[in-house]
């Protein structure tokens, strides 16, 4: 096998997730009531879901690559998500749009190398833009004020989605933990 990594899960009463049950913060039990609850309930989901797929590696395997000549890595998800929430926040904001945290388009890929402060910074970005762009949305509780609202938040929720599968794939890559 050389360096290809063996499949295994934390679950055990489901060995087909991520996580059991009763460890997953995704259970809540609790249905969202209307349109805006739904869509912050899955995008909160997809937050925890890309968290968890990064917990417990070190520096090293957060900036992995999957394959070549991808630059793709769990650290640089962490920097591009962070990325795109500010930019998204310009959507609804007025004046210029904020300078880019990481320089030119591919640098939040191309910048996340496997050290200590990296993965530090990489952490703290996302969770400073994800306040800010949501504390910018909490002032537009009306998804049909502005199309812009409507289409952020559909967009929020469509990048977490598609990079938790990007996720998903390079932990297993990592070091062979699979789940949902």
């Amino acid at each position: 096998m050389g360096d290809q990594p063996a499949r295994w899960t934390r679950a055990t009463v489901y060995p087909d997730m991520w996580a059991d049950p009763a460890d997953d913060l995704r259970n809540n039990d609790v249905s969202p009531e209307g349109e805006l609850a739904t869509r912050l309930d899955f995008l909160t989901n997809y937050r925890i879901t890309l968290r968890m797929k990064c917990e417990g590696l070190d520096p090293e395997q957060l900036a992995r690559r999957s394959v070549p000549p991808s630059t793709m890595s769990l650290l640089g998800l962490l920097r591009h998500l962070a990325e795109v929430e500010r930019d998204w926040r310009s959507w609804i904001t007025e004046g210029d749009p904020l300078p880019k945290l990481y320089g030119e388009k591919g640098a939040d890929f191309d910048g996340a190398v496997g050290e200590q402060a990296v993965v530090d910074a990489a952490y703290a970005d996302l969770e400073r833009e994800q306040a800010a762009t949501d504390a910018a949305l909490a002032g537009h509780p009306d998804l049909g004020e502005r199309v812009a609202i409507r289409e952020l938040m559909v967009h929020r929720i469509d990048e977490y989605a598609r990079h938790c599968g990007h996720a998903d794939m390079l932990r297993e890559r990592v070091d062979g933990r699979v789940g949902q």
